[in-house]
């Protein structure tokens, strides 16, 4: 199985999983080896009292993005710290997109930055996340490298 075929059989069996991103409205859009995109529209329930995006959905989405990239290499993999910078504000209606792309992996830790932008490509927020490998995988393979079934 080649590197964004393994990508993609993680990120399905992470997806299959997760309820939080799926509840916040969050799509998963594409996911390579050390990189994903997801997206997600500023809903009515997401605005803050300032009637902008809470700051805390922008940062689930760029945190989302960060984790499917982080295990994208098949290897069990969490936060173990992160930081955003907000931009500019994200309004009800926008339809946001979170790119994360792998800065380093090493065997234990990983750094990985996502930019969210909104529905005109402004850039909203920049994230920078600290992975930390935590063993297990998320899909068995076989001697051939190929998926086992389930």
């Amino acid at each position: 199985m080649d590197t964004d075929s393994l990508a993609r059989a993680a990120a399905a069996a992470m997806w299959a999983d997760d309820r939080a991103t799926a509840a916040m409205g969050m799509t998963l859009d594409h996911v390579t080896h050390g990189a994903a995109t997801m997206s997600m529209s500023v809903r009515d329930d997401m605005v803050n009292g300032h009637n902008i995006c809470h700051g805390g959905f922008i940062f689930a989405l760029a945190d989302s993005a960060f984790a499917f990239a982080c295990n994208s290499h098949n290897r069990i993999s969490v936060a173990s710290g992160a930081r955003i910078e907000f931009i500019r504000p994200a309004q009800l209606g926008d339809h946001l997109s979170a790119v994360a792309t792998q800065i380093h992996q090493g065997r234990r830790t990983g750094v990985y930055d996502v930019s969210v932008t909104n529905s005109d490509g402004g850039v909203v927020a920049v994230f920078r996340g600290n992975s930390a490998t935590i063993g297990g995988e998320l899909v068995t393979l076989d001697e051939q490298g190929e998926q086992q079934d389930a």
